[in-house]
């Protein structure tokens, strides 16, 4: 019987949350929060991660592994908080103008045109779980899917 290759496994389920998202920002046009963007950094370099422990099998990446979906999870878990209003979202703004360059007339036009996505709402749902509980659930169950990969590597 052959043996499940959980650090792959687990990148491969990395990927497709992120294709996921990437399918309700581009087909059905809903457009990430600043949460929504930081919950997708860890599963990128889950990806890489499954990528380079599949070329160089070594304990310390499935350890990686683990923290970045773990890091993806206790972000999804503060973006439910936010969303139900247990915690003070992010006031900071994720986009980049270059001030210095424009006048108050296309400064004002880029501000009135620029969308605004809020944190605290929530866009879609699926069995009363938001997208952001849901990447949280499933970020904790592969952070435990590359735990599975460190202990077949011993």
């Amino acid at each position: 019987m052959k043996q499940v290759n959980w650090a792959m496994l687990a990148a491969l389920a990395s990927a497709l949350l992120l294709l996921a998202a990437l399918f309700f920002q581009y087909a059905l046009g809903m457009a990430p929060c600043q949460l929504c963007i930081w919950q997708r950094w860890p599963h990128l370099v889950a990806m890489v991660l499954g990528a380079v422990i599949w070329l160089v099998p070594t304990p310390v990446l499935a350890v990686l592994g683990a923290a970045a979906a773990a890091t993806s999870g206790g972000i999804g878990v503060y973006h439910t908080g936010v969303e139900r209003g247990w915690f003070e979202g992010p006031t900071a703004c994720s986009g980049s103008i270059d001030f210095a360059n424009l006048s108050a007339a296309e400064l004002l036009d880029r501000v009135m045109a620029a969308p605004v996505v809020r944190c605290d709402e929530v866009p879609w749902e699926m069995l009363g779980l938001s997208m952001a509980s849901l990447n949280a659930v499933l970020s904790f169950v592969l952070a435990g899917m590359w735990l599975m990969a460190l202990r077949q590597r011993r």
